[in-house]
Order: C-alpha cells, then structure tokens, then sequence
C-alpha cells in the first residue's frame, strides 16, 4: 500500500464518521503527541537491551505494533489535511540530513551537525 492510498483510506474513515470537523492541524498535532506519549510509556523504565528484547516479546511487540500503528495514522492524517507529501518531505530531509552529518565526520557520534567539527565527545 501506498501512503497516497493510506491516506484516502483514513481520510474516508473519517468522513464516514463526520470527523473532519474535528481534524484541525491543531487537533492533530495533539492527538500525535498523545499517541507518542503512549510509545514512549512502554519504554520508559526499560534498560536499553530491555528495550531492543521487546521485539521479541509478543505481548510487548504487539503494544509496540499498535502504538506505532497510532502515531504513524495520525501523522498520515495530519499530512492529508496540511497537504503535504510526506514522502517527498521526508525525502528531502534525508538528503539534507546527509549533507548536514557527512559520513565521514558523523560516524560514531552522536552531537548535533554543528558540532561535528568540534571534535567534542560522541555523546550530544
């Protein structure tokens, strides 16, 4: 599937409903940041290697599944109201994002692209 046809598909889920009204850029956002609130609670206390197991825990993989499933629609929604391409935006950003950390300066470090030729510590 497409993000265009997953778009029509929420889009139509939606009007079928008359929640269109209530899908305001605004109200989008919030509701994205909620369903990012919910992924971030399933991590929150987990040690890193806790973190990476969860793909391997069905009861854990499926709240990780749904969660994901939640702010990636919202997103998809947010995106179709505000007219924009997600994938050429994100596109773009990519290839902003390689100009901005150049393999060779960025490899192994974690500091804003700013601050790759400060040769700071690898930790941002």
């Amino acid at each position: 599937m497409t993000v265009e046809r997953l778009q029509e598909m929420v889009s139509e889920f939606a009007r079928r409903r008359d929640w269109e009204q209530f899908h305001t850029p605004k109200n989008l956002v919030m509701a994205l940041t909620g369903e990012v609130g919910e992924l971030s609670e399933i991590f929150q206390w987990l040690t890193p290697e806790e973190s990476l197991a969860i793909r391997h825990s069905d009861a854990g993989r499926s709240k990780v599944d749904e969660e994901l499933a939640d702010v990636f629609l919202y997103l998809v929604r947010l995106a179709d109201v505000l007219d924009v391409d997600l994938v050429a935006v994100a596109e773009a950003k990519v290839r902003l994002n390689e100009r901005r950390y150049p393999a060779d300066k960025a490899r192994g470090r974690a500091v804003k692209y700013s601050e790759l030729d400060s040769g700071d510590a690898t930790v941002g």
